[in-house]
């Protein structure tokens, strides 16, 4: 099993930090679908600090969520402490991530981020001076490097070890590549053999079958899913299953997808409010409609939607549609 610091996760698959996403109406739904560790998404040291409201709410934690990585972003050194000795004292977070995979400019621009993955040196600073500062054990976030002349994934990794990191989650793209092109898993797998603290792979997981593949051809210890759980935590379960048992578990129905999407709505508007939360599940509810046949005017219905009862009627309104059709189809 995968174990980070003195917390021992129930599986090896984990749900990626995504920014945007990542809120605890979300984290919950996927952890009940059975993620051994759920990350939340970047918080910045500057709003920890200065104690802004809304990056303060991004810090709550449901307690089903847990073991949880809470993931903090800066590019100073006083703040980045002060914000992880925040989190340390003042939630229950279990792990404290450190994000340099951040590839926006706007982190970037602010030394945050990827931006660290130019100078090893400033890693390992970094690091050990939020490693010295906590209690909790303290994880790192990261791509393979800035460019295809930048790869240093090796001397990142291993300084993030040296400064008493207890884990490593890689992203096999560069800065520069964003989320387009392909993935290395050879890097990936080139800096498993080089450290001796847990390493997390991440990038083109889209199947449980992929899952699989990068355990067995990388040798990494988890593998973290991202943007293949968006509108789909059955990905996380299908995968969890599949490694555990080798059995693909059966992709889910409308109407389960559905109740799914409705779900997760209603604790997100139970976690800020009904207008906030309707508008973000917009493009939540676009993610959980991908692949349902006939979802062309759903999906740009879903824009026009204003409160949960709009959401409701139209998402059971397709759902309706898909099993008719099914059904007169049986009956053909």
């Amino acid at each position: 099993m995968l174990r980070i610091g003195d917390i021992e996760m129930k599986n090896q698959v984990v749900l990626a930090p995504m920014a945007g996403v990542c809120n605890s109406a979300f984290r919950l739904t996927v952890k009940e679908f059975g993620a051994g560790l759920v990350c939340a998404e970047m918080v910045s040291d500057k709003g920890i600090v200065l104690k802004n409201a809304r990056t303060m709410n991004m810090l709550y934690i449901d307690e089903r969520e847990k073991p949880l990585s809470l993931q903090i972003f800066g590019g100073e050194k006083k703040s980045l402490v002060e914000a992880a000795q925040f989190v340390d004292k003042n939630t229950t977070a279990d792990i404290i991530d450190i994000n340099m995979g951040c590839p926006v400019p706007k982190i970037t621009k602010c030394d945050a981020g990827a931006k660290w993955l130019l100078d090893p040196n400033k890693i390992y600073e970094m690091v050990s001076a939020v490693v010295d500062a906590v209690e909790k054990p303290v994880t790192v976030k990261m791509r393979i490097g800035w460019d295809d002349e930048h790869v240093f994934a090796i001397q990142n990794a291993q300084a993030v070890e040296r400064a008493g990191g207890k884990a490593v989650s890689m992203h096999g793209r560069t800065r520069v590549q964003m989320y387009e092109g392909k993935a290395n898993w050879d890097i990936i797998r080139e800096v498993k053999k080089s450290i001796n603290i847990p390493l997390i792979g991440n990038g083109d997981v889209e199947t449980p079958q992929d899952a699989e593949r990068m355990l067995e051809e990388t040798g990494v210890d988890g593998v973290m899913i991202g943007r293949a759980a968006l509108g789909n935590p059955w990905m996380i379960y299908r995968t969890v299953k599949y490694l555990e048992t080798g059995q693909l578990m059966d992709e889910p129905s409308v109407r389960e997808k559905m109740d799914v999407c409705v779900l997760h709505m209603d604790r997100l508007i139970a976690l800020k409010n009904e207008n906030v939360a309707v508008r973000e599940m917009r493009k939540h509810a676009s993610w959980y409609l991908k692949g349902v046949k006939g979802n062309g005017m759903a999906r740009k219905g879903i824009n026009d939607c204003e409160t949960r009862e709009d959401v409701v009627t139209l998402l059971y309104g397709l759902v309706d549609e898909v099993e008719a059709k099914e059904q007169n189809l049986q009956m053909v």
